[in-house]
């Protein structure tokens, strides 16, 4: 049976509460090395994102805070340029009127971005009005209200495809008539020879909306970054600064951190910690990123991310290392993780585990404490995941941990890959993508299919009632699950989402219980 540790211990102070403790924790260290060469084994890029996703979720920073971290790494001398052009592609996404605006005052500067470009010119100016009411648009509009506001100056540019020129009182009468300009020519000719119009007010209003940025994005981009940094406009960086202050924090992690090296991810955390919540105090820790502000609060030192990465897999990303795990190129590893359970779970039935490895956490840094306090957590998640096959094995967990549960009538859609319609844990997982080396020996060609779950069907299918009717499979299945005390009976539980479900309660229960001696010590 799995025991969940969840009643507070009382102090292993016996003979053989040293060596035990030695020996899970060795078991422990063992488990780290093995999980660490899983979620490595194709490259860091994806436990990168792991990490940022958690760092999203901190809820803690202000507006005039998350400003200073993102603004450090674009005015500093190293700045980085990958990191200034998606902000900027965020900006034109969300707010193009402001950055259109900037536009509008370097309206003048605009000239080379229709020199020698014909498809620009007659993307931007061809839009005249065919009679239908709608009226020209974009630089048709500012063309042609240019033209008759400064007729004395520039009607003899204007280029006609038929066999005269239209005169100005004409085409006042029928605007439509502005349809046989050869538009082409007609700029060409304003470039060359009207200067007047590309610093006018007519034709400022025309990119004033901003519209104009997606007609060639990259160009904006590198036109804006002249702007910031070769002419440091002012009102670009104002445009910057708001809009650093009124994105969501979420957001801006989600779309920046992952730009960083590791090296600036590192200097991103150390600017971090001066902002997280800095008092320890036990609390809800079953938010993911809540072990991450108690490390920052903590310690100055973030020259690796290693340790980071580590504990953030194990913690927020159970279901993928055990993915991992039951991969077929790491069957001796499986063996070996295997192992490292029958012992700790053997070890359990001769000491509290849990009363051994807290007092160990005492005399250990921050990093070390929490990382005994995730592995032991994740080792719950796999005895679950492999032991508990059946709603009768399901139910002697709950009962013999004291945890109080009644069977949910809630149908619950069951996913392709064995989540339950309600499970949100590996969300931002599912639209990662593991990146993994090219290896010497020849694979087949045939691909393989990752079940994160489990080898076969086995697990599910014992828990599912499917209804045949005639229209053939109904997929809305009757997968047993449950209401739990654990979470003040809010959700229905399915086999497939109780492992992470439990091992996060025993994990944030467990992190209470440390932190409140920690404090005790301090």
């Amino acid at each position: 049976m799995v025991e969940l540790f969840l009643s507070k211990p009382n102090q292993e102070d016996d003979d053989r509460a040293s060596d035990f403790a030695k020996l899970i924790i060795s078991h422990l260290n063992k488990l780290e090395s093995l999980l660490w060469l899983l979620m490595t084994s194709g490259g860091r890029s994806e436990a990168r994102l792991w990490l940022c996703n958690t760092i999203s979720g901190i809820n803690s920073i202000s507006a005039d805070q998350q400003r200073e971290l993102f603004l450090n790494f674009l005015s500093s001398k190293q700045r980085n340029f990958d990191l200034v052009s998606q902000l900027l592609q965020m900006i034109f996404e969300k707010k193009q009127c402001r950055a259109g605006n900037v536009l509008a005052k370097n309206s003048y500067k605009l000239e080379k971005f229709f020199e020698g470009n014909p498809r620009r010119i007659m993307q931007w100016f061809s839009n005249f009005s065919d009679g239908s009411g709608l009226g020209h648009q974009k630089g048709a509009k500012a063309l042609s209200k240019f033209a008759f506001v400064n007729r004395d100056i520039c009607w003899e540019e204007l280029v006609w495809k038929g066999k005269h020129g239209q005169s100005p009182a004409m085409v006042a009468t029928k605007p439509h008539y502005f349809l046989d300009l050869d538009v082409q020519r007609t700029v060409e000719n304003f470039l060359e020879n009207v200067p007047e119009f590309w610093s006018s007010n007519e034709f400022a209003e025309s990119v004033k909306d901003g519209q104009i940025l997606f007609t060639d994005i990259k160009f904006f981009k590198d036109f804006f970054v002249d702007l910031m940094y070769k002419e440091d406009v002012g009102d670009v960086w104002e445009v910057v600064n708001e809009f650093l202050m009124e994105e969501s924090f979420s957001s801006l992690c989600h779309h920046l951190l992952i730009i960083l090296e590791e090296g600036d991810l590192c200097s991103f955390l150390k600017l971090l910690r001066k902002y997280v919540n800095a008092r320890l105090e036990p609390k809800d820790f079953g938010c993911s990123f809540s072990w991450l502000e108690i490390i920052l609060s903590r310690r100055s030192d973030c020259e690796s991310i290693d340790q980071l990465l580590l504990l953030n897999a194990i913690i927020n990303q159970r279901r993928r290392l055990l993915g991992f795990v039951h991969d077929d190129e790491y069957k001796q590893e499986r063996a070996k993780i295997k192992d490292i359970g029958s012992q700790i779970s053997s070890a359990s039935r001769k000491v509290n585990n849990l009363a051994l490895i807290l007092k160990e956490c005492l005399r250990l840094d921050t990093v070390e404490a929490i990382k005994l306090m995730a592995l032991h957590s994740w080792v719950i998640y796999y005895r679950l995941s492999e032991e508990c096959l059946t709603p009768e094995s399901w139910e002697s967990v709950f009962v013999s941990n004291e945890i109080q549960f009644h069977k949910s009538d809630k149908y619950t859609m069951i996913l392709y890959d064995g989540l339950s319609e309600e499970s949100g844990s590996d969300l931002d997982a599912r639209s990662s993508t593991r990146i993994r080396h090219k290896k010497k020996k020849k694979k087949s060609n045939k691909k393989r299919k990752r079940n994160y779950n489990h080898d076969d069907d086995r697990y599910d299918n014992k828990l599912l009632d499917f209804d045949a009717s005639n229209s053939g499979l109904n997929l809305q299945s009757k997968a047993v699950s449950w209401l739990l005390s654990t979470d003040g009976f809010s959700a229905s539980w399915t086999s497939a989402d109780l492992p992470e479900h439990l091992s996060k309660h025993c994990f944030s229960t467990w992190m209470k219980w440390l932190v409140a001696k920690w404090n005790n010590k301090a």
